[in-house]
């Protein structure tokens, strides 16, 4: 499973605190993040089989990240999810990158998806089972896996028990992740780390050639820095390094990838 969770509108001091846990096979090829040129810089790792991007942000403070959608529907995948981020990437705000979105699985079918797109006016939720939907975010704490949201769940009769499980591992992660009174960013992203990492909690997982391969912390602050930690591999094992240091948000569209 994938695991994304994010802190929208929570902190005064940043907009966008972001932390997650990609799960995949371990033989598939990725690099690290770093700051890429396309239609807009944005900051993001790459995948190196398809070329695409499972979570990143770009200069005008538009945030995409991916989960699977665990679904029982007979979906082509005619292009990879990833590439759907990277195409969100280029947007100019959160707004964009939806209709963005909508456009693409008009035109293409995909694997099932659990897709958010943020900025500071807006968080959005997309899923795609063969069907697309949309909701919005309100200010706050919220939990993204392979079988939805916020405790709004679609179990696909395929996938029944590791299902359960992945429900059960959320309710602790929630638990874990409620903002404390005076807390800060900084100290809810580090309490976020060490519960993506934590065993206990269900979340850093390891099985025979698929697993957690990578972990991201992302903060976006009010003054447009952007702070981006990765550890590339379990985070359980993998300590998180500070990377694309010299990124910012206020750029400008500078042509294409």
């Amino acid at each position: 499973m994938c695991t994304l969770t994010f802190a929208w509108q929570v902190f005064p001091d940043a907009p966008l605190v972001v932390a997650a846990n990609r799960d995949e096979l371990v033989d598939r090829p990725s690099e690290p993040p770093a700051i890429r040129d396309g239609k807009r810089r944005f900051l993001a790792p790459r995948d190196a089989e398809a070329g695409g991007t499972w979570i990143g942000v770009n200069d005008a403070g538009v945030f995409v990240g991916i989960t699977n959608r665990w679904t029982d529907a007979d979906l082509a995948g005619e292009r990879s999810r990833g590439l759907l981020v990277r195409d969100a990437l280029g947007c100019d705000s959160a707004e964009e990158a939806g209709r963005l979105i909508e456009r693409g699985v008009d035109d293409t079918e995909y694997g099932g998806f659990n897709l958010v797109v943020a900025d500071e006016a807006a968080a959005l939720l997309y899923e795609y089972d063969g069907s697309l939907s949309v909701h919005g975010f309100d200010p706050g704490v919220h939990v993204v896996v392979n079988v939805g949201a916020d405790g709004r769940y679609d179990i696909p009769a395929s996938r029944a028990e590791p299902a359960e499980r992945q429900m059960a591992a959320v309710r602790v992660l929630q638990d874990r992740l409620a903002v404390e009174p005076g807390e800060s960013a900084a100290v809810w992203r580090d309490r976020a780390a060490a519960a993506l990492a934590d065993h206990d909690v269900g979340v850093c997982v390891h099985g025979d050639g698929f697993g957690t391969r990578s972990s991201s912390l992302l903060t976006v602050d009010d003054d447009g820095g952007v702070d981006y930690r990765f550890a590339d591999g379990p985070p359980c094992e993998t300590s998180h390094e500070l990377v694309g240091d010299e990124f910012a948000l206020g750029g400008s569209a500078d042509g294409q990838e």
